[in-house]
């Protein structure tokens, strides 16, 4: 029996094992990810859904807000392969680029965004409410007038990026609705991908299954299914066309990481995402550290998210070379 159970443990152990798989079998680096662009850090501690991040930024150490123009060209700048922006519906068919569901935290204006129209959007300070010192100071309050982009002005100035977009409501209308902007536009299906809440994500994947989508619970359905049955080598249908997040420090737990998981995602055109570590405390959203950096595998090459793409992208993309 002793020789059954080591029989079957070696099997699966080579049908789970990185070596069996060339490391440049995809023959790219991994693809750097940047969260918002270039833009302000903030302490996180005790941060909830309703917390007013811009009035708690750490002491600025650059120019670049979020989901700006300049900060998506920086970010590409400091070695992005991916732009992560988040969008709203307004009044007259745009889409807004900007994070937050209202605009009082951040800006000079209030309200929910996409109770506005593009026209009244451009006219918002969008850097009126950054203060790093409790509000004594607020250092880009009048730098930012005009400043909050369209949906279809970011694709047309940078048509050739690979732009990520977050549906910030939960709602699959609004899913159908980016559908047809983006079908209207002639956006390249390959350049896009979209995710947010599972309602949006659902209806975006009936009208153009050739979007790439993350949805939340599509997400955790795939990532159980592989835990329970990835080492047979067999991917869950609910793991195909989709990214695949997956934690830092978790990794140890997907079968065949890296290599081999990442030959079967590519298989059916999925992707793994790697973001920062789980903790008891909470999870970090992305890779922001230089230390998170150097745990990564060197066999790795799906895509890192990052919230530090001015840290990250030149340590990843242009490391320092040892000293004699």
């Amino acid at each position: 029996m002793t020789g059954v159970f080591l029989v079957a443990g070696g099997v699966i152990w080579g049908m789970n094992s990185s070596h069996m798989v060339p490391s440049d079998e995809r023959d790219r680096a991994p693809l750097l990810l940047a969260h918002r662009g270039v833009h302000q850090s903030f302490d996180r501690a005790g941060v909830e859904n309703e917390t007013c991040t811009a009035s708690r930024i750490n002491k600025p150490t650059h120019e670049f807000l979020e989901n700006t123009r300049a900060s998506i060209q920086a970010a590409l700048e400091y070695g992005a392969d991916m732009i992560e922006i988040d969008v709203h519906p307004t009044t007259d068919g745009e889409f807004a680029v900007f994070h937050d569901w209202t605009l009082d935290c951040r800006t000079n204006g209030t309200g929910r965004v996409r109770d506005h129209s593009s026209v009244d959007l451009r006219k918002l300070d969008i850097g009126y409410g950054y203060s790093f010192d409790g509000g004594k100071s607020f250092p880009f309050r009048g730098k930012y007038f005009g400043q909050m982009p369209m949906l279809g002005e970011v694709l047309e100035a940078f048509p050739k990026t690979w732009f990520i977009i977050n549906v910030k409501s939960g709602s699959a209308k609004e899913g159908r609705q980016l559908t047809r902007y983006l079908s209207a536009r002639n956006i390249e299906p390959a350049l896009i991908a979209v995710y947010g809440h599972q309602n949006p994500i659902d209806a975006i994947r009936e009208t153009n299954p050739n979007l790439m989508t993350m949805g939340k619970q599509q997400s955790k359905t795939c990532l159980k299914a592989y835990l329970a049955i990835g080492w047979s080598g067999y991917l869950p249908k609910s793991c195909r066309n989709i990214w695949v997040p997956i934690r830092e420090n978790c990794t140890r737990l997907v079968w065949g990481w890296p290599n081999r998981f990442e030959a079967r995602l590519a298989k059916h055109n999925s992707e793994a995402v790697l973001l920062g570590p789980h903790t008891k405390a909470r999870s970090e959203p992305a890779i922001d550290t230089l230390e998170q950096a150097d745990k990564i595998s060197p066999n790795f090459k799906g895509i890192i998210w990052t919230n530090k793409i001015e840290m990250i992208g030149p340590h990843l993309k242009d490391p320092p070379k040892p000293a004699p």
